[in-house]
């Protein structure tokens, strides 16, 4: 485990910058990148089982089984926090429309899902603004272990520089680095120095560069259930030898010597008929088993099992009681799963917060500094909902609550104001119709019952 503070990197904000300083920040990103290409492995099934050596000998079973519990952790965690797509929407229909344009060329609904993911992966992930050919805006996300944020030592940790970097196919280190103003795009010579190739700005007026973190502490989802998974993996893999071991089980035959085609043609018809031997001990065949360990093991993977979901806060949705929940039962199996994506969502919001700051940044965008105030995030759990439930809490809070509270409760209403609209334009004259709507459902779930 790696510590947080070994994760963030930072200098003083009145510090020279050198590219000697700059190498040394590489090579220790390099240091934390093995821990990111561990997880990366992990959750695409490359786990520690596959990875020991072949130490028993070769005639014994040596199954090696992976249940991939760290992806099934991170894609459904992501499918609940963004298998809906996030809404953004702004108070100016000039600003609403720029946002709507921006997300539809840079196909945002993509975008935040890949960067939602390898935050839950790695524990951050990174988001590129540039301007491309068309001098339009464009955002990409790139994996922490090819880039990284030096902030200053500030309590507000401002960015101070973005880095990327890789390796051509010649094995040369290049790469870029933003400041507020411009993108140096260096590579390392013959002694090992970075040298500066070329240099352009890029109108951000900030580092074009945004981290999304999963949580404080900058660790994935099933970071802290690795240990667990391992042995989940080991459990189960010797789970399936013992199987192996009953079925190849070892024949004796005690009181009698088999000549080789008799031994055959034991194994090729699976009769035995041997006579007995003078003066011998009495015949026993039988197979040699092990001791039988089927309980104990059964009860370790349940255990295993419960405690990745348990200490993860992730649902096992594969639940057979799952799907069979009360509309209360399903929230409260989902309740620390939900708790998991609350803080998530605090966490995501930050960096759109900072990606419309730095796009408000570029000359020529029609969002300023007090639009931004005005730009709201929708995240919406993506969890099965009981209409009929929905329903009959929508026309239980008439007369308790506004309308537009009581029409809140319907999942399948996405704008609440403009259906309240809708249904003034289709049914005639305002609160009358209204009322007449919600007695609808009233109705609807009156039939229901």
């Amino acid at each position: 485990m790696i510590d947080t503070t070994e994760r963030v990197f930072s200098i003083d904000s009145k510090a020279d910058f050198s590219l000697g300083l700059l190498r040394n920040f590489i090579d220790r990103h390099r240091v934390l990148s093995k821990k990111y290409y561990d997880l990366r492995d992990m959750y695409k099934g490359k786990h520690l089982i596959l990875l020991k050596d072949n130490n028993k000998p070769i005639y014994k079973p040596d199954n090696r089984l992976v249940v991939n519990h760290a992806k099934y952790i991170v894609d459904t965690l992501n499918g609940f926090f963004t298998g809906i797509p996030i809404k953004t929407v702004a108070e100016s229909p000039r600003v609403n429309d720029y946002i709507q344009e921006f997300d539809r060329y840079n196909d945002i609904d993509d975008l935040n899902s890949e960067i939602a993911k390898k935050c839950s992966i790695y524990g951050r992930c990174y988001e590129l603004l540039f301007i491309d050919e068309k001098s339009k805006v464009g955002a990409t996300y790139i994996d922490p272990m090819d880039a990284f944020i030096i902030y200053d030592n500030s309590i507000r940790q401002k960015p101070l520089f973005g880095i990327r970097y890789t390796r051509d196919k010649e094995g040369v280190l290049i790469g870029t680095f933003s400041d507020d103003s411009k993108i140096y795009h260096f590579r390392s010579n013959d002694k090992g120095e970075l040298i500066i190739d070329q240099e352009e700005p890029h109108y951000f007026k900030e580092v074009p560069m945004v981290e999304y973190v999963e949580n404080e502490e900058l660790q994935g989802a099933f970071e802290n259930v690795e240990t667990l998974i391992n042995a989940y993996n080991k459990a189960i893999s010797e789970k399936a030898n013992d199987v192996d071991y009953f079925a190849d089980a070892y024949m004796a035959i005690l009181g009698a010597l088999l000549e080789e085609k008799d031994i055959i043609n034991i194994k090729n018809n699976r009769i035995i008929n041997i006579e007995p031997i003078a003066d011998s001990q009495q015949l026993e065949v039988k197979f040699l088993e092990k001791p039988n360990a089927d309980t104990t093991q059964e009860n370790l993977i349940d255990r295993l099992e419960k405690l990745i979901f348990n200490i993860s806060m992730v649902a096992n949705i594969n639940d057979e009681n799952f799907g069979t929940s009360s509309g209360i039962a399903l929230k409260y199996k989902l309740q620390s799963m939900s708790n998991l994506s609350n803080v998530k969502e605090r966490k995501f919001v930050k960096g759109l917060n900072k990606r419309f700051e730095l796009i408000a940044n570029v000359p020529n965008t029609p969002i300023g500094e007090d639009d931004l105030k005005n730009i709201k995030y929708i995240f919406t759990r993506n969890v099965p909902n009981n209409t009929a439930e929905e329903a009959q809490t929508a026309a239980e809070l008439i007369g308790i609550t506004s309308k537009e509270t009581a029409l809140s409760t319907l999942s399948i209403v996405d704008d609440v104001k403009k259906e309240l609209d809708l249904i003034k334009e289709e049914e005639g004259h305002g609160d009358h119709d209204y009322i007449n709507y919600m007695d609808s459902l009233e109705d609807l779930d009156n039939e229901i019952e």
